[in-house]
């Protein structure tokens, strides 16, 4: 997968489904098994009329399974003798799409949407019943829904975005950056080789589902699988192996002994990542609502300038250099600039306008400095891990000299702490990844919600559907 297609949202069109009267219902079946248009609704669900398979279904009762639909011509009554409810429920469905289309000398059509590499595939199939999908212009600020991406590790990502909000489809799609992130910033947090070799054993045993109570949570199993490798990765910078234990090199700093280098990384990890979340926030709101919106948005180009100012004064004062601390108020001058004219554009102008566009400026820069130090607990939480993990270890150290009783007790110490302590900061590193994730990068790169891709999908089995005649 080329990484502009890793980035964009699913390529959706505006179709048409186009048929003969008397075909409709059979080019209707193969759309539903397909699953891969969404109808627009012309007629609210409740002001149709009810039809006969939906009144019947209602006297029969709740359905005994999904819905389904037959591919030959239905006999309702009996359905309802033989209790076929699920067959009832796809029929009263079927029966609300026909009611939606629009009919003119025999022939019906209806609109909707759908990915546009799937319209080849079901054109071939409707072209057997005397159907066709046709492929329309989409009308001037009528935005498509976002379908999920089919591949498997951007389906594994998706939860961690569709929980905050569905991707507008003008946006650049951050599932795979955001996976990525999410997984750096556990990993830091939940740094040892060994707690980390149980997640990825946790995952592949998710995978097998073994127990079988971890089926429901197959989906995951990758996510999980990275959440393990990272915090293994982390586990080697740090020295960390089921605690201080001297199982594994320390292969950049110890935890416990360098506190404040290891806050000051956490800082500068997050300092990178929000880089990353202005970036894309541009270049979204320049998307949404054009370069005019993209200047003076504070996830725009006037927030973008002001985080840059921020590092080059960092820089220019670290290295002494005067040129680059100029440069620096200069950038932050305009990029306050730009967000004062975008408040103020917003507030309505006049005083009052002016007085409140102000105080969001000045709220502006206070954020910006607040959201970068809230990336410390990056590494607070991982020297918190460190410590607890050390403490276990002091405890199962002291106690081994001591005979086969301290022996014993330092097996029990050592399995009940490291798994008290896994439990314990697994938990605690996957709130705060998503905390931060949310709050602080999400709130940069989205400014609206798009609307979920929600195709119709009843499935049939289509052996023995004899084709319609075009005539």
């Amino acid at each position: 997968m080329r990484w502009r297609e890793a980035l964009r949202t699913t390529p959706m069109t505006r179709v048409a489904v186009v048929a003969p009267q008397a075909c409709l219902r059979q080019v209707l079946v193969r759309v539903a098994d397909a699953g891969v248009i969404e109808f627009e609704r012309t007629v609210a669900p409740g002001d149709a009329a009810a039809g006969e398979a939906a009144r019947l279904l209602q006297r029969a009762g709740a359905p005994t399974g999904p819905a389904r639909l037959s591919p030959a011509a239905p006999d309702l009554d009996a359905w309802a003798r033989d209790g076929r409810t699920e067959l009832l429920a796809g029929e009263a469905q079927l029966a609300e799409r026909c009611a939606d289309a629009v009919v003119r000398d025999d022939v019906a059509a209806l609109l909707g949407w759908a990915p546009s590499d799937q319209l080849p595939g079901l054109g071939a199939r409707l072209a057997d019943v005397g159907g066709a999908v046709v492929p329309l212009p989409a009308p001037r600020g009528l935005e498509p829904p976002t379908a999920t991406s089919p591949d498997p590790v951007r389906s594994d990502f998706a939860p961690l975005v569709t929980t905050y909000a569905t991707v507008p489809y003008a946006d650049v799609d951050p599932t795979l950056p955001a996976g990525l992130a999410y997984l750096v910033m556990f990993g830091a947090m939940f740094g040892d080789v060994g707690h980390g070799a149980l997640l990825a054993l946790g995952a592949l045993a998710i995978r097998w589902a073994r127990p079988r109570r971890l089926a429901r949570l197959q989906p995951y199993w990758r996510l999980v699988a990275g959440a393990g490798l990272f915090s293994m990765l982390f586990g080697l910078l740090y020295g960390e192996c089921f605690g201080p234990t001297g199982l594994v090199p320390t292969l950049w700093l110890a935890p416990m002994a360098n506190p404040v280098p290891l806050l000051l990384a956490g800082v500068g990890l997050g300092a990178v990542l929000l880089a990353g979340a202005y970036a894309l926030g541009t270049v979204n709101r320049v998307r949404e609502s054009g370069w005019p919106v993209a200047l003076t948005a504070p996830s725009g180009v006037a927030g973008s300038a002001l985080f840059l100012a921020v590092g080059l004064a960092v820089a220019g004062w670290y290295l002494s250099l005067t040129g680059l601390v100029v440069l620096a108020v200069l950038l932050a001058s305009a990029g306050l600039l730009l967000a004062y004219v975008g408040f103020l554009a917003e507030a309505g102008g006049g005083v009052s306008g002016a007085f409140q566009a102000f105080i969001e400026s000045i709220d502006l820069i206070v954020r910006l400095g607040s959201n970068t130090v809230s990336f410390a607990r990056l590494a607070a939480f991982g020297l918190t891990h460190a410590v607890l993990s050390g403490i276990v270890w002091a405890a199962t150290a002291g106690l081994w000299p001591r005979g086969p009783a301290g022996a014993a007790a330092a097996v029990v110490v050592f399995v009940v702490g490291n798994t008290l302590a896994f439990s314990l900061e697994a938990l605690v590193a996957g709130v705060q990844a998503l905390r931060l994730e949310y709050y602080e990068l999400f709130s940069r790169v989205f400014r609206r919600e798009g609307r979920p891709f929600r195709p119709w999908h009843v499935p049939t089995d289509l052996i023995g559907e004899a084709p319609c005649s075009p005539g």
